[in-house]
């Protein structure tokens, strides 16, 4: 009976009490309720607040974020040549983390990755084994910067080879290069570090050369894989200048030459404060060269022995009084402010910073506003003893004794102040300063360049007195720029078309894609054809006109070419100091002139600086190897002496260019029979 008792009692199931059925259902309903709320919850999340939660999940993973450069565009001159590029450099960049870090226990890859730098790179091994220890936790350590490729392709291939070099990489950036040197330093002006352009074309056109710097994002997932997403830099545009670079280097060994002629002549220092030259199409305003001595290399503009010879300026870029040129013995005591002073005056651009009193290079404008409001016809003729008495000052001729009878074209080829004076006085003082705003004197000329100074300031208006109008005639008493004064001038030879000057004519991408082109830009009608005429007529006089031992500028003419142009000889201030600034402004050919050259020399190195034979000797240099490059053909008769001057400067030229020989290999020895 108890074994079937026992069967019977095992197939009937146990029966659930009640209150145990009651704990199951609010269990139950308590998770059931648990997932509803979490489910909800997960709603919510995804619905509003998905974007900070993905944001704060990834700031928790390994991330990171590179910076791509972009490259700064070229200057280019007008036949593509390359005056400044941008190189892609390296800079040595050390982890130490990855260096130190542990493999079951040991450091594999210290030893391999000092033996390659040291063997690879010129480092102070013990400073940077030393750094490396020091700082277990460092990732990013610079010891080396803007290696060229060549210098680091060693290294990268050992490293390559050897899989235990490990922790070095190289940050890429961009190195501005000028492959010409000193080459149009004024024109171009130089970059710091930071892509900032500074002086000239690099600072004008700062914008349109600096590209956009992108950017490479990436971060560990939770598989450990890289995601990555790049946003490529947009290299800067290219621009493409008016100058020659053939031309510019033309002039710029005439200014050397020059300097060397006539350096510590009188005094110790340069041949002279400044130098400076322009050439100008008359019928685009296109520069195709613009330079002034003294110069710099722009792949080194702090080099120090740059200012030597130089004029001393003070801590605020006032020239010292006494005037005081740079030594040896001065340049060591140079630093701070007072060494970057006379840098900033070694590296602005005379020829658009720098204002003057331009002396009888403004005769020609003079004459051409009193033949424009009807003042003269250039019938007249005047009488010149030698000086004027005009509001209370006798204001002297540069010829003691006077000129006697003077022409209008006399006026201007001989130079006379008193011929001049009395043709501003017949143009009277409102025309006469009506005229000096037309020709933009006064103005910028809106060149595109970084510096360019302003003389509204610097010059008197109609209420000036009557010494002033006399003296202003003649060029004194009013301050320009040299290129206000050949813009100007340009005008007067051309037929009266005011054009603006300018640097640049295209602007493309790196690609070579057109930008924008920049077209020659007439502003204004200065004088009629008729006065364009007389005045080129004129001009040509100074230069040209057989038989006259009296015209001033017979020393600007190169062999074989006819010319006109103005002389200027302005006395500085103080006008005691018997200090000048000599000059020259002419245009080739004479009988259709295509191309205007200014030549200023400030305060010549010699005991009488007043002489314009220091500007025309330089133009005459010039000239003679520019006018040829331009095809430009020869119209006079050449002497023997200038068929033998060309010679020489043709064999100069020959021996400057010829190759190297190179050495002839030694005989081999023979054997006596």
């Amino acid at each position: 009976m108890k074994k079937e008792e026992l069967k019977k009692e095992k197939k009937e199931p146990k029966k659930i009490e009640k209150h145990m059925k009651e704990k199951l259902v609010v269990s139950f309903a308590v998770i059931l309720l648990a997932f509803v709320g979490l489910a909800l919850r997960l709603v919510k999340i995804t619905t509003e607040d998905g974007t900070r939660y993905t944001k704060q999940i990834l700031s928790q993973q390994e991330y990171d974020s590179t910076t791509l450069p972009f490259r700064r565009g070229d200057i280019v001159d007008a036949q593509g040549t390359k005056l400044a590029v941008s190189e892609k450099v390296y800079n040595l960049v050390i982890d130490s983390k990855v260096i130190l870090s542990e493999v079951q226990g040991e450091q594999p890859y210290l030893e391999p990755t000092m033996t390659a730098l040291g063997e690879h790179f010129a480092l102070d091994m013990s400073a940077i084994r030393e750094y490396v220890m020091s700082h277990a936790s460092s990732s990013y350590y610079v010891p080396l910067k803007q290696l060229s490729y060549e210098e680091i392709s060693g290294f990268k291939a050992a490293q390559n080879e050897n899989s235990k070099i490990k922790g070095v990489w190289f940050e890429e950036e961009y190195k501005r290069i000028y492959p010409m040197g000193s080459l149009a330093a004024d024109v171009i002006g130089f970059t710091g570090k930071d892509n900032t352009g500074t002086y000239g074309l690099e600072e004008y056109y700062n914008e349109v050369l600096n590209g956009t710097t992108g950017r490479e994002f990436g971060y560990l997932n939770d598989d450990s894989s890289l995601e990555r997403t790049i946003k490529p830099a947009v290299d800067g545009y290219t621009i493409h200048t008016t100058i020659d670079a053939n031309i510019q280097g033309m002039i710029e060994k005439a200014l050397y030459q020059f300097n060397e002629t006539n350096k510590n002549k009188v005094r110790t220092g340069n041949g002279a404060e400044n130098v400076g030259c322009i050439l100008m199409e008359i019928h685009t305003g296109n520069i195709l060269g613009m330079a002034s001595y003294p110069t710099f290399d722009l792949n080194n503009p702090r080099d120090a022995s740059a200012l030597l010879g130089n004029v001393l300026v003070d801590e605020i870029g006032n020239k010292v009084k006494p005037t005081t040129y740079i030594t040896e013995s001065v340049l060591e005591t140079l630093e701070g402010d007072h060494l970057y002073q006379n840098y900033n005056y070694l590296w602005k651009n005379f020829c658009i910073a720098d204002t003057y009193e331009p002396g009888s290079v403004a005769k020609p404008f003079t004459v051409a506003t009193a033949l424009e409001c009807g003042a003269i016809t250039g019938n007249e003729v005047y009488t010149c003893n030698g000086k004027l008495h005009i509001g209370g000052h006798d204001i002297h001729c540069h010829s003691t004794w006077g000129d006697g009878s003077v022409t209008v074209e006399d006026s201007i080829a001989w130079s006379c102040n008193v011929a001049l004076m009395e043709i501003a006085q017949a143009t009277g003082k409102a025309n006469f300063s009506k005229f000096q705003q037309i020709f933009n004197f006064g103005l910028k000329t809106n060149i595109d360049s970084a510096g360019e100074a302003r003389t509204a300031g610097l010059l008197f208006d109609a209420s000036m007195g009557d010494a002033d109008l006399a003296t202003n005639s003649f060029g004194q008493n009013f301050n320009t720029t040299m290129i206000q004064v050949i813009t100007g001038f340009c005008s007067l030879i051309n037929g009266g078309n005011y054009y603006e000057p300018h640097l640049v004519d295209k602007i493309t991408t790196s690609g070579g894609a057109i930008v924008e082109h920049i077209e020659p830009r007439v502003l204004r009608q200065t004088v009629s054809e008729s006065t364009s005429e007389k005045i080129v007529d004129y001009c040509t006089a100074v230069v040209m006109r057989e038989n006259d031992r009296k015209i001033t500028g017979r020393t600007a003419r190169p062999a074989g070419y006819a010319i006109g142009g103005k002389t200027g000889t302005a006395e500085t201030l103080p006008r005691d100091n018997d200090e000048y600034v000599v000059s020259f402004i002419g245009f080739a050919p004479a009988d259709d002139p295509q191309i205007a050259i200014y030549v200023v020399v400030d305060r010549p190195n010699a005991e009488e600086q007043d002489d314009a034979k220091f500007a025309t000797g330089i133009v005459r240099n010039v000239l003679t190897e520019v006018l040829p490059y331009l095809n430009i053909f020869m119209t006079e008769e050449l002497s023997k002496a200038e068929q033998q001057e060309l010679a020489n400067r043709k064999q100069e030229l020959l021996d400057m260019y010829a190759p190297t020989p190179s050495p002839s290999p030694a005989p081999e020895a023979t054997t006596a029979p």
